[in-house]
């Protein structure tokens, strides 16, 4: 069994003049990133291998999260994870080396909330409910499905959980 825990970034600033990319967290963001590290820790499975979007939310995102995370591995930063589609982050995905089992990806919206309801085998199911009401900041699905990281799309993958650790 394979596990797939999707993160969107805590909550960001924007500041005038700062691009997209280069936004940081806001002071929300900074108190709701550890919580969502620490369900994470307690709920979605140690990760032993983690992607990051390259934005500076993202970023920090994990910075904050890491240190929830007993042994965690270190970071693989992935411009493709910025502004992906789901097509985009089904091909991060296939990239997975195939001796993960648990792998952590930090990322933003639209994507990975369509990623979560694309591969969702599941969709009456209450986290599946939950999931469809909204994917804010901070919010973790955790899918599970058996196979190669190459395959996922074909096979989709069980929403086992949907958490929203700020609240």
């Amino acid at each position: 069994m394979r596990r797939l825990v999707l993160l969107r970034h805590a909550k960001s600033d924007y500041p005038v003049g700062v691009a997209d990319i280069d936004r940081p967290l806001s002071r929300r963001g900074e108190a709701q990133a550890p919580l969502a590290g620490s369900w994470v820790a307690d709920n979605g499975g140690a990760p032993d291998h983690v992607v990051v979007s390259v934005a500076q939310r993202t970023r920090r995102t994990w910075s904050l999260v890491s240190l929830r995370l007993p042994g965690a591995p270190p970071a693989v930063f992935d411009p493709r994870v910025y502004e992906a589609s789901v097509a985009d982050l089904l091909d991060v995905l296939a990239d997975i080396p195939e001796s993960a089992n648990t792998v952590l990806l930090i990322g933003h919206n639209p994507g990975l909330e369509d990623l979560a309801l694309h591969l969702c085998t599941n969709p009456e199911s209450e986290a599946a409910g939950r999931l469809r009401e909204k994917f804010p900041t901070s919010a973790v699905a955790v899918l599970e499905f058996d196979g190669a990281w190459s395959d996922l799309d074909a096979a989709g993958a069980v929403l086992a959980d949907f958490a929203v650790p700020r609240d």
